[in-house]
């Protein structure tokens, strides 16, 4: 009876979320290949069907339960329905109770299966195209750890759709695919020096994956070479309180790309600005700069 109850009260939670006044979110599913992928989508109430609007795509950290994990920390819904965009918070392949993301050689399940989120993603994007007026020059990813792994792959294998990438927390992983983009994609990416899941200078995770990454500036420098932007990127450093951050800035880049890496002095492997005790063992997020700021 207990177990009953705390599911019923979930599902009234979840109805309370997913009908708040003024806008609307749809929790749908498309067929990629076998499989069975799902999604949420939240439309903001600013959106007009006679008006292109811009589509951000949410990627979830590895080992969240549902697309739920991310909304928390992030609160993009809300970033959403200020700013003015579609969101869309699409699922990782689940296995074990736990959702991941095909990243490269990172992360469980979903890489050791060979999972195609690539597919997935640009899927689900026809999808949403049929319905909906998307400006289809701006669709943006935006991910945390593997979620953010995962915006990297987008960037390199989904270029022609991908117009930019904003990547919390995590790194280029190309080992077991080829970074070869069709155009030049601007990222930006927050990280913190604090962060033991993803080390600034690479190495193998203290967090649950055990995965040796790529050190932060890895994938930077690596679309920065593709783009050919100015070597070295210009810094600036600025104290906040007792804290500080720092941020690299390539610029001159072809099509007037820019990649730019803020590191925070505070948080660690946690959305910067975002809310803090989201899961059992989450840092608490960097206060000295909002990564919500940047979409």
């Amino acid at each position: 009876m207990k177990r009953i109850s705390f599911l019923v009260f979930l599902i009234f939670i979840l109805i309370v979320l997913l009908n708040t006044k003024g806008q609307t979110n749809i929790y749908d599913s498309i067929k990629v290949g076998i499989l069975n992928r799902t999604y949420l989508l939240h439309i903001p109430p600013s959106y007009n069907p006679a008006s292109p609007m811009p589509l951000v795509i949410g990627l979830h950290r590895g080992g969240s339960f549902s697309w739920y994990g991310l909304e928390q920390m992030s609160q993009l819904i809300f970033t959403s329905n200020s700013s003015g965009f579609l969101l869309v918070y699409p699922e990782g392949i689940k296995y074990m109770r736990t959702r991941t993301w095909n990243a490269g050689g990172c992360c469980g399940y979903a890489s050791a299966m060979n999972i195609n989120d690539v597919s997935f993603i640009s899927a689900m994007i026809d999808s949403l195209k049929l319905n909906y007026n998307i400006d289809t020059n701006r669709i943006y990813a935006t991910g945390i750890s593997n979620g953010g792994l995962m915006s990297y792959r987008l960037a390199c294998e989904l270029s022609h759709r991908i117009a930019a990438i904003a990547v919390i927390t995590g790194t280029l992983e190309d080992n077991t695919y080829s970074c070869t983009p069709s155009r030049p994609v601007p990222i930006i990416q927050f990280h913190s020096v604090l962060d033991s899941n993803i080390y600034m200078a690479g190495g193998y995770s203290q967090g649950a994956s055990g995965y040796s990454f790529q050190p932060v500036n890895y994938g930077l420098n690596k679309f920065s070479n593709i783009n050919s932007c100015a070597i070295p990127p210009d810094s600036t450093y600025h104290t906040s309180g007792s804290t500080f951050y720092y941020k690299k800035h390539w610029k001159n880049c072809q099509c007037a790309t820019e990649h730019i890496l803020y590191v925070t002095g505070n948080g660690g492997h946690s959305w910067p600005g975002g809310v803090t005790g989201t899961y059992p063992g989450a840092d608490p997020p960097s206060s000295v700069i909002k990564a919500n700021n940047s979409l």
